[in-house]
């Protein structure tokens, strides 16, 4: 069938979590299916990178994305909208114009609304069924739940139930979801107690991406690849930073911590940065440094949905130590696949003892991999999904109701 896929990241070159899910559903996606992208950029794109991702769409169209501003006339504003301010603030109406013309003359079996960025334009299709992919709003959640602060508290509050209220309103319009994780369907249930159909689709590997020889790791070194301008990875930071590197460095003082990724607005000097501590920035192919470390610490203590740099340490053979919400979503055991630690004490442990233990490391490394292979291959991801598109457009053919 025909798809529809709207894309608030444009997907190529696939350099974030974000980017690598959209990219390799599309990709898995056009193998039986005609896919037709219109897609937000942060930049004007280039015609290799539009040839790039050509070689999957049939039509490839893009419009500017603005990113929100909270200070903007319009983002103002949203305090008056049922909508999330930044909903209100980023409408494009280029992307809107660009939806509206994918229409005439193409007959889609289904629409794909990847984020909820992307949700105004597919609102206003008629005609076929819609799917929202990647609802998540644990991350949100999560950050109420934990605020302390009285006044902070209050406005994650507010921004949690307008959020959590236009999530439910809008699901109406849709006639199936997807979420990374159960976890995520959970919270979704927890907005719209009787919305269906809802599809567990996690993220992936692309398996033979990462099967490369990037050589022999180094003794003593840690790496955690993730870019800090995310919150979620700042956080586990300045706590693995300020708790639990320093217990480690105290029985091994050779240990280095690289930490790979952007750093574009973010304050590290609010970071309890001390020796042993290498910020590498943005790197064009983070294979390499995650295959050259000894292991990948994920020790994350907020967000959602499955986390792709486990999975690409596990699929490079490079073990993970993780926090149990770092590990959250994936079908892994502590000691056999990843070892998972959650105070800073046993964290540190875990920690010491992979770095000194080759044979503990060559046991994870090879489990790591034979789990990604068997389990978490975009292939197999996207074969979920495909499944999980003909059950809607059945249902949807069949006038299935929603809540």
């Amino acid at each position: 069938m025909r798809v529809l896929f709207i894309s608030r990241w444009y997907p190529y070159p696939p350099d974030n979590g974000s980017k690598i899910r959209i990219f390799n559903l599309i990709k898995y996606l056009s193998v039986r299916h005609e896919v037709d992208l219109v897609s937000f950029a942060l930049e004007i794109i280039g015609s290799d990178r539009l040839a790039a991702m050509r070689r999957y769409c049939q039509h490839v169209n893009v419009a500017l994305y603005k990113p929100f501003q909270p200070n903007r006339l319009k983002a103002l504003l949203g305090f008056l909208s049922w909508r999330p301010r930044s909903v209100v603030d980023t409408h494009s109406v280029e992307m809107q114009r660009l939806v509206e013309q994918a229409l005439p003359g193409r007959s889609f079996g289904v629409a794909i609304a990847s984020q909820m960025e992307t949700v105004p334009y597919a609102m206003a299709l008629a005609g076929m069924p819609r799917v929202l992919e990647e609802v998540e709003l644990t991350v949100l959640y999560e950050q109420l739940s934990k605020e302390r602060h009285p006044i902070r508290k209050l406005r994650s509050w507010s921004t949690w139930w307008k959020l959590s209220h236009y999530v439910a309103n809008v699901l109406r319009a849709f006639d199936g979801c997807t979420v990374v994780s159960e976890r995520e369907r959970e919270r979704v249930l927890q907005v719209s107690p009787c919305y269906r159909p809802i599809g567990v689709v996690p993220n992936g590997i692309d398996v033979a991406h990462y099967a490369a020889d990037f050589g022999s790791p180094e003794a003593d070194t840690l790496v955690y690849p993730g870019a800090l301008t995310y919150s979620a990875n700042f956080d586990a930071m300045d706590f693995f930073l300020r708790e639990v590197f320093p217990l480690i460095r105290a029985k091994r003082p050779n240990v280095r911590l690289s930490i790979t990724g952007r750093l574009d607005g973010v304050p590290i000097d609010r970071l309890p940065i001390g020796d042993g501590v290498i910020f590498t920035g943005y790197l064009d192919d983070v294979r390499p440094a995650v295959a050259r470390s000894w292991a990948c610490v994920a020790p994350l203590r907020i967000g959602g949905g499955t986390r792709l740099k486990i999975l690409e340490a596990l699929a490079l053979g490079t073990p993970v130590v993780a926090t149990s919400k770092g590990a959250e979503g994936l079908d892994v055991t502590s000691g056999e696949d990843i070892l998972i630690a959650d105070d800073p004490a046993s964290f540190a442990n875990a920690t010491l003892l992979l770095l000194g233990d080759r044979a503990l490391r060559a046991k994870l490394a090879a489990n790591g991999q034979r789990l990604v292979r068997e389990q978490y291959g975009w292939d197999r991801i996207v074969q979920k999904l495909d499944r999980f598109l003909q059950q809607v457009v059945q249902e949807y053919k069949g006038q299935g109701a929603k809540c």
